[in-house]
């Protein structure tokens, strides 16, 4: 179970979790958005990151609501994802030309989040 130490450190967790799923479905409707109006900055590159990212959010949310409930399993997934995540963006937004420069922003921007959401998770862990 989850101390109460460590219980304001999942509940700064879960927080940053909502900002990153919030940022991944805000992604996914600016897609839409520019598909009609600007269809060049919605390529088929930044759909297929913007699902996947979406996709890794709703599971993130569901992990981090399971390390909130006391989950230590829970929280070691977050910790993992969050990690995988932060590599990811990061690798794909060095990667030049694949992905428009808009995306590659807000791939920095999920990497700063995911970076967050793994040191509170490992905080969080360790306090427990």
């Amino acid at each position: 179970m989850v101390n109460s130490i460590s219980a304001v450190r999942v509940g700064a967790m879960h927080r940053a979790v909502g900002a990153y799923a919030t940022v991944a479905l805000g992604t996914l409707a600016a897609l839409a958005v520019m598909s009609v109006v600007a269809p060049r900055l919605a390529t088929s590159e930044a759909w297929g990151h913007a699902v996947i990212v979406g996709v890794f959010a709703l599971l993130l949310v569901m992990r981090s609501r399971a390390a909130r409930g006391g989950s230590a399993a829970g929280l070691r997934a977050v910790v993992v994802i969050a990690g995988i995540l932060t590599a990811a963006n990061l690798v794909e937004a060095a990667i030049p030309g694949l992905f428009p420069s808009w995306m590659r922003v807000e791939m920095l921007a999920v990497a700063a989040l995911t970076l967050l959401v793994m040191v509170l998770a490992v905080k969080a862990r360790r306090a427990a």
